[in-house]
């Protein structure tokens, strides 16, 4: 660790910050932005998020073999920005995420399937003002976790707003990124230490592992799910 990471920490769990929250017993898999926009290193708002992509493919092969919900969002505004509000005045390179623009579609590398949520926001949580909490109540989800983009901003925006929503709180360490290394080590430490569990890829196939051998509570996930899917249920992207 750098230093300053190490004494911000050590204030941190100092005060009692910092402990964990942990998974519950039904996941779901939240992309946070992953469009052309932003993942088109060329683009105004694009960074090279190529590493974080592979991980989030892989978690969408796992959550779609246990046919577990999976949502993403993607920003767009109308023509005219009327609905961008201050945000546009703020960055005011979102003016390239246009209604209909190829830069609003999600990544080919993980393009969203049939009854997977594609959900429009406006602003950086995929909570705010959007039907994500909606959709995941209405599959029983306890457990949301984040892959996307940016740190700093969208990640830490949702997170905040996934805890305040009541969820179990899971960001992936390689799964999320920024467009600069400071801010991403930055807000990933206070996400951890404030609003959900930061952990790597492996600690969340072991989870999904534990879901799908039946251990405990979690081994209840998959049932829950089939039950609602038995019923005809399914929302299209």
């Amino acid at each position: 660790m750098n230093d300053w990471r190490d004494e911000t920490l050590k204030q941190y769990r100092d005060k009692g910050f910092a402990d964990r929250s942990g998974y519950g017993s039904r996941p779901a898999l939240l992309i946070v932005d992953f469009i052309n926009g932003f993942t088109d290193p060329s683009s105004p708002l694009g960074g090279d998020f190529s590493k974080e992509l592979a991980v989030t493919a892989q978690l969408l092969q796992e959550f779609r073999g246990a046919q577990l919900p999976i949502a993403f969002t993607v920003i767009e505004y109308e023509p005219d920005y009327r609905d961008a509000g201050l945000f546009i005045k703020k960055i005011p390179s979102l003016r390239i995420l246009v209604k209909g623009s190829p830069t609003t579609r999600v990544d080919d590398r993980i393009r969203p399937q049939t009854g997977e949520l594609v959900s429009v926001k406006k602003y950086a949580s995929a909570f705010f003002q959007t039907n994500v909490d909606t959709y995941l109540r209405s599959h029983g989800v306890d457990t949301v976790v984040m892959t996307g983009c940016t740190t700093s901003g969208c990640i830490r925006a949702s997170a905040i707003d996934s805890l305040q929503c009541g969820y179990h709180t899971i960001v992936v360490r390689d799964g999320v990124g920024d467009r600069a290394q400071g801010p991403h080590e930055a807000n990933l430490l206070d996400i951890d230490a404030k609003y959900g569990d930061v952990v790597p890829i492996s600690d969340v196939l072991q989870y999904l592992k534990s879901l799908e051998s039946g251990n405990g509570q979690r081994g209840r996930a998959n049932e829950e799910f089939q039950r609602w899917w038995n019923q005809g249920s399914s929302l299209h992207g």
